[in-house]
């Protein structure tokens, strides 16, 4: 038997993934959190083989989740099931740690055969996420330099161009007001924008949001 841990803050999505994994007779979901301040209590409770994970959750995002796993659960594999499909959030979550990655939009069927995979290999990797991280390795990818960026200012990026505000994240990310000012002002040299409206339409560009 394969023991999922789910872990997306919106419950419509975790609902939706525990009823398609109810299908298969070999796997059971053990456990769910909505919060990345969750997830290492969760798993440490739990016998866990396989995490299913969003990258866009309150407080810490899913990068810094992978990193927490890699380092805490090595054992317990990381199926990232998220929005988004660019290679830049691609890449850096296979980097982070994780063992595959899904679209929200992948078929459920796709969804269980990741699960096994992911269970007897330790990866899975799509067609449609290969040819990507092909594509941004040839540099015919995300443009410019987002591929630049490191984790915490994308993760910054993100945050800004949905709208929240430096004092907001400060709280969340547990940083200084300082060091987020900081990130966004590395975020703004690094891509050559002038200002939050610019950061807002370089993530819709890029498909960030």
């Amino acid at each position: 038997m394969i023991r999922v841990v789910i872990v997306d803050d919106h419950p419509l999505v975790r609902r939706g993934l525990r009823e398609a994994l109810a299908a298969d007779p070999d796997v059971t979901v053990i456990a769910e959190a909505a919060r990345s301040e969750e997830v290492l209590a969760v798993i440490g409770g739990h016998a866990c083989d396989v995490l299913l994970l969003d990258l866009s959750l309150p407080g810490r995002g899913g990068i810094d989740v992978l990193g927490d796993m890699r380092a805490q659960f090595p054992a317990v594999r990381t199926l990232v099931v998220s929005s988004h499909d660019t290679a830049t959030q691609m890449l850096r979550a296979m980097r982070a740690g994780a063992a595959g990655y899904l679209t929200k939009s992948a078929p459920e069927d796709e969804l269980r055969r990741a699960i096994h995979a992911i269970h007897e290999t330790g990866r899975y990797i799509t067609d449609a996420v290969g040819g990507v991280l092909a594509e941004f390795a040839r540099g015919d990818g995300d443009a410019g330099g987002v591929r630049d960026l490191s984790d915490r200012e994308l993760d910054v990026l993100v945050r800004l161009a949905r709208g929240e505000s430096v004092s907001s994240m400060a709280a969340e990310l547990s940083l200084s007001v300082k060091t987020v000012s900081t990130y966004r002002s590395r975020v703004l040299e690094k891509l050559g924008l002038a200002g939050t409206a610019d950061i807002v339409r370089y993530a819709i560009d890029h498909k960030l949001v």
